[in-house]
């Protein structure tokens, strides 16, 4: 089966009546979790994006108090699937103030709950990365956010 192309997609949907595209929209939901959750949060919270960075970063801040820290290994791992998680709900967001803020967050939990994460190169490597994608957000928002998530930054990079 060939994919169709979203412009293809686009120009069907146009045709389909408002209790078709629900029943499409359900059916899409039974396949996977990434597609129910991203109805989710389409539905009931886009409209509130301070109230969805919060349990966000209540999430976040809940799975670094379970790493298990016996080895850089399981750190490793765990920062690895904290980030991966991070970054699917900024997609979902597809806002870059989200973005940088979710990721700040990020960094600055692996500061506070891996004090040692620079004795670790990849785990070095995995927060330098993130600074530079913080940064490339950063660069996209309006000047007075650029100046009040850089101060942040500084502040986060400062300490290291």
């Amino acid at each position: 089966m060939k994919t169709a192309t979203v412009k293809q997609i686009k120009d069907e949907l146009s045709y389909k009546s408002a209790n078709e595209l629900k029943e499409l929209c359900l059916h899409l939901s039974r396949f996977k979790k990434e597609n129910k959750e991203l109805l989710t949060y389409l539905l009931f919270e886009a409209h509130d994006e301070e109230a969805y960075v919060v349990s966000i970063k209540n999430q976040i801040d809940a799975q670094f108090d379970e790493i298990n820290t016996k080895s850089y290994y399981y750190i490793r791992k765990s920062c690895r699937k904290i980030l991966s998680q991070v970054k699917k709900y900024i997609r979902y967001s597809k806002k870059k103030e989200t973005e940088a803020e979710l990721l700040i967050h990020f960094c600055k939990s692996i500061k506070e709950n891996i004090p040692t994460y620079y004795k670790s190169q990849r785990l070095q490597s995995i927060f330098n990365t993130q600074v530079r994608m913080i940064k490339k957000a950063i660069e996209k928002l309006h000047e007075d956010l650029q100046y009040d998530f850089q101060l942040e930054l500084d502040q986060l990079t400062d300490e290291a």
